[in-house]
């Protein structure tokens, strides 16, 4: 169940999504409240980003080192989320912490102060938002499927399967979902 003021679980798209945005994929809560609730999608990575702006955080990434299509929301905005070794409660400068071993890291710090204290960096062009009440309705409808987000879901160096793979983890009939065919018409 998803419930207000949660963040860290995934949204996982049912098939079949209309919204050809969110097709497929699987949306890491980054944070929901009663305005709204901001996400990133994890399982799409960009193919041709300008890498320009975060060119100094290159060496920081998570296999692959590419920057990720967080969603359809402000393409120009980057968001960087970090992933630390072991549970932590340290105090890092230029990261706050947003879940047990996830962390959002200010891009405009200086990555040789502040990425030694990850074990790798995500960044995502645009996010996924929605408006007081939205992400709601759209779950209340069967658009999304809220499961419990693990650590590898958002930093895994396999993004593309991802959709299919943390269905089948689920107990059916939700696992049965992972077999849907891109166009259910054609079954």
């Amino acid at each position: 169940m998803f419930s207000g003021r949660t963040r860290s679980q995934l949204l996982v798209a049912s098939p079949p999504l209309d919204d050809p945005n969110f097709d497929r994929s699987v949306v890491y809560v980054i944070d929901h409240n009663d305005d709204g609730a901001i996400g990133v999608i994890i399982n799409r990575p960009l193919a041709d980003p300008d890498l320009d702006p975060i060119s100094r955080w290159m060496d920081s990434l998570t296999e692959p080192p590419v920057v990720f299509n967080g969603g359809p929301v402000d393409p120009a905005a980057l968001i960087a989320l970090g992933v630390t070794e072991h549970s932590t409660t340290l105090d890092i400068d230029g990261a706050v912490q947003i879940a047990d071993r996830v962390w959002s890291i200010d891009l405009a710090g200086d990555p040789a102060l502040i990425a030694p204290h990850f074990a790798g960096v995500r960044i995502f062009s645009g996010y996924a938002g929605w408006s007081s009440g939205q992400l709601e309705a759209e779950i209340d409808a069967g658009g999304w499927i809220v499961v419990t987000a693990e650590t590898n879901d958002l930093f895994g160096n396999q993004p593309d399967g991802l959709w299919r793979r943390v269905l089948q983890r689920q107990p059916p009939p939700v696992s049965w979902l992972a077999n849907a065919p891109s166009d259910v018409n054609l079954n």
